[in-house]
């Protein structure tokens, strides 16, 4: 676990060395022998600072959409074929601690880009470790910044607003960060406000010099408008509007469709060095959900309880180290579904309380081998019971289901060349259940017949640095196999459901590459950076008929079979600074049948300002364009939507300017 650096409360040290914590590795890149994205908070702030999907975008194999601001989608190797919204079959952690409930769904919408400063991806299944999963992991972390207050503001197009207040407290007992942050916009289309409050802390206590006892304690009150999906010829006519009402059937604006999302989540962990040898992480968690979602079709109500707990201790030895431990998740939603009277509740369709319990048990052992090889292998057992009481029938009836305990194990390989080159293979196996919206879709019903994905994932990489280091290269190709993977319906009134498809071959590769010279002090330039990341996918339907009908070979739905993105980011000895991106992405399949595309597109944006820091005081001025070119493109597809709804327009071209001002004491 390395847990001395998270107790030394170095600031300079921490923020100078990147130590990449996937699968417990605790190490730089160079000896990690697993894919992993990487964003840090240069990255992140490369953008308008309102969103994350474009800074989460320019990591080869990582795909995340907005379908309306507030509305995310996320998807890791074409994980998203299960989300009609949300995030589902990732895996996310907030400082070590679970954010994703026991379902198996992650309110990542919550999260303000300040509520964290780093953010790794693990790409494929990290089931050995994280338990239940075969898209990917995300681990969000806070790292110690100096004491002191910022204050930022953004404004832009279409209403956009955000502000923030941030006060850091560093010490060489304590660090603690406090943030505030309030986002609203008005949208690009028809019925697409937001409004988001964000009430963020999270602190890290020194209690000896042995143990470190961490907080993270959220509230975040979130509503945002849905305007539903179009058909390709409302899409031409007018592809701003929201999906309309048509004779009897009511659109999105006169059903008033929108989420309102109150969560209150926290977290308390320990973190305690025995001895050199020994060392243990625990915490335990708890959050309250009140959920409530004037859909077209129907009000559904929600009332999400969950809690918590994961322990991991390690074991270092002179050649390699031991990790083992458990995690244990706990969720009850009573969930309440009604007609929709135009936003008002109606007659009471269905009234159920749903029980979740999932937890598993995993260990994992690095050996650290002659010639600079380094061996590891892990596994998990993973248990899931759903149990659901439909209060509405009469009398109430129950039904429970207990999915079989599954082994999920993972072993990888790497050897450091030399300490500028390193070549990495692995093996895993994952399982991912369904998750509790899959289970009771919006048709209505409980499901207990679908069953859990198994993921069987083969991967081989190289990473290194050329030219005196100044150009980096990370290179992946992998080859994932699910079996009964889940795929989403629609019922002819829209109503969603999920079944099992067969089998899917998915084959792709991940390109990155940077370009940032060394430069001398007297150069005008203080920094120069021009990076590319290339990602390939293949992904094809095996073994999968509806109605009678074979889609044997067609590709995967919701999948671009080729994304390519680039930038180029300057800053100067004098403060202005320029970042430039540009991204195209392939014709995506967004039916089954592959018989309707959503289209290709090429995106084009900017950011420069004045950017400078001195002794106790720090000023950034910044303005953007997102679209520079106007491109008319649709962004979170509704995959296999009914009647041929698929279409959810991007804005189009728009401006956004802020300030970001701090105090360092």
């Amino acid at each position: 676990m390395a847990q001395q650096e998270s107790r030394s409360v170095d600031t300079t040290k921490v923020l100078n060395e990147v130590i990449i914590e996937a699968f417990q590795y605790d190490k730089p890149l160079s000896e990690v022998p697993a894919s992993i994205g990487l964003l840090q908070t240069k990255d992140l702030e490369r953008f308008s600072n309102t969103s994350l999907v474009s800074a989460i975008n320019t990591m080869p194999g990582v795909r995340m959409e907005e379908r309306s601001p507030g509305s995310y989608r996320l998807a890791i190797r074409g994980s998203s074929l299960r989300s009609p919204f949300g995030v589902r079959n990732i895996k996310i952690y907030w400082n070590g601690l679970p954010f994703t409930d026991a379902g198996g769904n992650t309110y990542l919408n919550l999260l303000d880009q300040n509520s964290f400063q780093q953010l790794e991806v693990i790409k494929g299944p990290g089931t050995s470790l994280y338990g239940a999963g075969t898209g990917g992991v995300l681990l969000l972390k806070n790292t110690p910044v100096k004491s002191g207050v910022n204050i930022s503001s953004v404004a832009g197009s279409y209403g956009l607003m955000r502000y923030t207040m941030q006060a850091n407290v560093h010490s060489e007992q304590s660090n603690i960060q406090v943030l505030y942050a309030h986002q609203q916009s008005d949208g690009y289309r028809q019925q697409t406000q937001m409004a988001r409050d964000v009430i963020q802390t999270q602190a890290d206590f020194l209690v000896n010099d042995k143990g470190t006892l961490s907080a993270n304690i959220l509230y975040s009150d979130l509503y945002y408008q849905t305007p539903g999906a179009l058909t390709k010829q409302q899409y031409d006519d007018n592809a701003r509007q929201a999906r309309p009402t048509t004779g009897p059937n009511l659109g999105a604006v006169d059903q008033k469709a929108a989420v309102y999302n109150k969560t209150f989540y926290s977290g308390l962990s320990y973190d305690y060095q025995w001895n050199e040898r020994w060392s243990n992480k625990t915490g335990v968690y708890g959050s309250f959900t009140q959920f409530d979602n004037p859909a077209i079709r129907n009000v559904e109500q929600r009332a999400e309880q969950g809690m918590g707990a994961r322990t991991n201790t390690q074991y270092s030895f002179t050649k390699g180290k031991l990790n083992f431990g458990a995690e244990y998740q706990r969720s009850f939603s009573p969930v309440k579904v009604y007609d929709n009277n135009r936003g008002q509740t109606g007659a009471m369709q269905t009234d159920d309380e749903i029980s979740i319990n999932t937890y598993f048990g995993f260990a994992q052992a690095e050996f650290y081998l002659p010639a600079n090889f380094f061996l590891t292998a892990g596994a998990s057992i993973n248990k899931l019971n759903v149990y659901d009481m439909t209060l509405s029938n009469s009398p109430p009836t129950d039904g429970s289901h207990k999915f079989g305990a599954v082994f999920s194990p993972r072993i990888a390989l790497l050897n450091k060349i030399n300490p500028y080159l390193s070549i990495h293979a692995s093996y895993s196996q994952g399982y991912s259940p369904p998750t509790t919206q899959e289970l009771f879709p919006s048709a209505g019903y409980f499901n207990p017949s679908l069953k859990p994905e198994q993921g069987k994932n083969s991967e081989l990489g190289i990473r290194g640095a050329v030219l005196n280091s100044s150009f980096t290269y990370d290179v992946v190709v992998y080859n994932l196999n699910l079996d009964q993977t889940i795929v989403i319906r629609h019922l002819d009134d829209g109503a969603e459901y999920y079944v099992n498809a067969g089998r899917t071959k998915q084959q792709g590769a991940e390109i990155q590459l940077a370009w940032s010279p060394h430069l001398s002090t007297q150069s005008l330039l203080s920094s120069l950076k021009i990076w590319t990341s290339y990602t390939y996918n293949n992904y094809t339907f095996k073994n999968y008929a509806k109605d009678s009908i074979s889609y044997n070979g067609n590709k995967l739905t919701g999948v671009a079979p080729n994304i390519f993105v680039g930038g180029l980011d300057v800053s100067t000895q004098l403060g202005l600074y320029i970042n430039a991106t540009f991204s195209y992405t392939n014709r995506i399949p967004v039916n089954d049948a592959n018989t309707d595309y959503a289209s290709s597109y090429s995106l084009l944006g900017g950011r420069a300002g004045y950017k400078k820091q001195w002794q106790h005081f720090s000023l950034d001025i910044f303005g953007g364009v997102d679209n520079v070119l106007d491109v008319k493109y649709s962004l979170g597809n509704d995959l296999n939507g009914p009647l041929g709804r698929y279409y959810n327009v991007a804005p189009g071209i728009n401006y956004y300017g802020g300030i970001k001002t701090g105090i360092i004491l």
